[in-house]
C-alpha cells in the first residue's frame, strides 16, 4: 500500500543518503531506504534515522518487478546513485544512464507524485568524458521518461563523510608533494552536504516538480585555492606544483590500475572544465533555496583528523 509520507532512496549509504536519512525522518517522514547489502551497509544507515521512520529494503538485482515493488509502497523516489570510475560490473552507461532510464520509467508507471535525480554540474562541454556523456544521456532520458521529474545537479558536495576533501587530507598529510593538473585553474563551486540536503528537502515539502536545477554553494575557488585551503586546515605545508599534461596522462594511467584509483584518464579530462553554473537553469539560489555554509569554517570541523596530535593539535 502507498503511503504518501514515504520517500524511497536510492543511493542511502552515501553522504548524501546518510545525511537525506536525518533530515526525512527527524521531520516525521517515512524513508524506505535501499541497499545491496543490508549487513554491510544496515547498521550505518540506522544509525542515521529517527527511530520508526526507516525502512531497509535490500535487492540484490536492479530488476523492473523489484523496482516496481518497492515503489509501490512510495509517493517519491530519489535516485542519488552514482560512481566516480567505472569497474567491470559497474560502467558509467549502465549506472548514469540505464538505471536512471529504468527508474524514472517506473515511476511513472506507479504514478508517483516526485522523481527526483541527482546528476551533476559542469557536464555539458565535457563530451571527451564518458562519466559527463553518461550523466548526459541519463538525464534526458529522466525527463523522456517523467516528464515532471526534478534533475538537480550539484557541484562538489563535501562533508567529513565526502570522497574528495577527506582524501586530499589524507594525502597531503602523508605525501610531501601534491601535482596540479592544468596549473590548477579549474573552478568549482563546493556546496556542503546539509546545505544540498536542504535543498531536496524543501523540493519535497513544496512539491517542486518539471525542474532541473544546478546547485552550488556560496563560493567559487579554483583547485589550487582547495588545496592550499585543505593544507591550511590540516596545518601542512606541502610542494604544490604544475604537472605538464603528458606527465599527468602517465601519472593517471597508473592511478587507474589501483584498486580504488586517486586518479583516473577520464576524470583527468573532466579537470579541464571549470564545475561551475552555466546559466542554462536557475540554480538554487534562484529558487530561494539558500546554501550558507562556508568552505573554509567547514572543512575545519573536521580537519583535525589529519593533523599532527589530532583534536589536541595546536594550530
Amino acid at each position: 500500500m502507498k503511503n504518501q509520507d514515504s520517500i524511497l532512496i536510492f543511493g542511502s549509504s552515501g553522504q548524501i543518503g546518510k545525511s537525506l536519512i536525518r533530515k526525512f525522518t527527524k521531520n516525521n517522514y517515512k524513508v524506505i531506504a535501499v541497499t545491496r547489502s543490508i549487513h554491510r551497509k544496515g547498521y550505518q544507515i540506522k544509525t542515521q534515522s529517527n527511530y520508526g521512520y526507516l525502512e531497509l529494503e535490500e535487492i540484490s538485482s536492479f530488476q523492473r518487478e523489484n523496482i516496481s515493488r518497492l515503489m509501490k509502497k512510495a509517493s517519491i523516489c530519489i535516485n542519488l546513485i552514482g560512481i566516480l570510475y567505472e569497474k567491470k560490473e559497474n560502467h558509467f552507461d549502465l549506472i548514469h544512464s540505464d538505471l536512471p532510464s529504468l527508474l524514472s520509467r517506473v515511476a511513472s508507471e506507479n504514478s508517483l507524485d516526485q522523481f527526483i535525480h541527482v546528476s551533476a554540474l559542469g557536464i555539458e562541454t565535457a563530451i571527451d568524458s564518458r562519466y559527463a556523456v553518461s550523466k548526459l544521456s541519463g538525464e534526458k532520458k529522466v525527463r523522456e521518461n517523467f516528464s515532471k521529474s526534478v534533475i538537480l545537479k550539484p557541484s562538489i558536495v563535501y562533508s567529513v563523510d565526502d570522497n574528495f576533501t577527506t582524501n586530499f587530507m589524507k594525502l597531503l598529510s602523508i605525501l610531501p608533494i601534491m601535482p596540479l593538473y592544468y596549473s590548477g585553474k579549474t573552478k568549482f563551486t563546493p556546496i556542503h552536504v546539509s546545505d544540498f540536503t536542504n535543498i531536496i528537502f524543501d523540493i519535497v515539502k513544496n512539491k517542486i516538480n518539471a525542474e532541473t536545477i544546478e546547485c552550488v554553494g556560496p563560493e567559487v575557488f579554483s583547485f589550487k585555492e582547495i588545496i592550499f585551503k585543505i593544507l591550511k586546515s590540516i596545518n601542512k605545508k606541502r610542494l604544490v606544483f604544475s604537472l605538464p599534461l603528458p606527465l599527468a596522462k602517465i601519472n593517471a594511467k597508473l592511478f587507474q590500475l589501483m584498486p580504488k584509483p586517486l586518479l583516473t584518464m577520464d576524470q583527468l579530462k573532466l579537470l579541464k572544465y571549470d564545475n561551475v553554473v552555466s546559466k542554462k537553469y536557475k540554480t538554487n539560489f534562484d529558487l530561494k533555496m539558500d546554501a550558507s555554509k562556508k568552505f573554509d569554517d567547514e572543512i575545519k570541523s573536521y580537519s583535525f583528523n589529519w593533523t599532527s596530535g589530532g583534536q589536541f593539535s595546536k594550530k
